[in-house]
């Protein structure tokens, strides 16, 4: 849970007046802010960890951030990773990021945060003709027949088997704010 600054102050001063104590210190901490029993409080570690932010540098909220400054979520590649999506949007999130020259990570990011896309699966369909219901309820007789009536019996329609050769149907998405409700025949 993210503390604010009136929780952090509050729990240092509790922790002082309580004769340093973080056991009574998260018992005012549940009666001040009325925080039901099996919810969270700050644990041990972060009370100790105010409080010695507090001494140090008199604040308990935490310093600069050192290190680069990330800037590849701007408004630039925002509309970039729009346009390449929005061109191209059964490729996938990896060649996109490839091609754009950023991290897989972050163009995620982009797509869900900044873009609110989502990857939706593309649905297989197999199309079917008036003659095919009566050649299917053939073979389901024909199955019938064949299999001992006190058989043990499995089926699965979890593989797609096609003429032309495997495909993983687990790498065809769609990235779109909406669902499109593609179907591959």
């Amino acid at each position: 849970m993210v503390w604010t600054g009136v929780h952090r102050g509050f729990a240092v001063r509790a922790y002082y007046e309580n004769n340093r104590s973080v056991i009574a210190t998260q018992r005012a901490f549940r009666r001040q802010f009325n925080i039901p029993r099996n919810d969270n409080v700050p644990n041990a570690n972060t009370i100790r960890s105010w409080v010695r932010r507090l001494e140090e540098t008199g604040n308990t909220l935490r310093g600069n951030k050192h290190g680069r400054f990330k800037n590849v979520r701007t408004p630039e590649n925002v509309v970039q990773v729009r346009t390449a999506v929005q061109n191209s949007p059964t490729r996938s999130a990896r060649r996109h990021a490839i091609a754009l020259g950023m991290s897989d990570r972050s163009l995620r990011r982009i797509l869900k945060f900044d873009l609110k896309f989502h990857p939706y699966k593309i649905m297989f369909a197999q199309e079917l003709r008036p003659d095919d219901y009566v050649s299917r309820r053939n073979l389901c007789e024909q199955m019938l027949a064949a299999i001992h009536p006190n058989a043990a019996f499995f089926s699965s329609d979890e593989a797609h088997f096609h003429l032309n050769g495997y495909v993983n149907k687990q790498n065809f998405r769609y990235w779109s704010e909406n669902n499109p409700q593609i179907v591959h025949e």
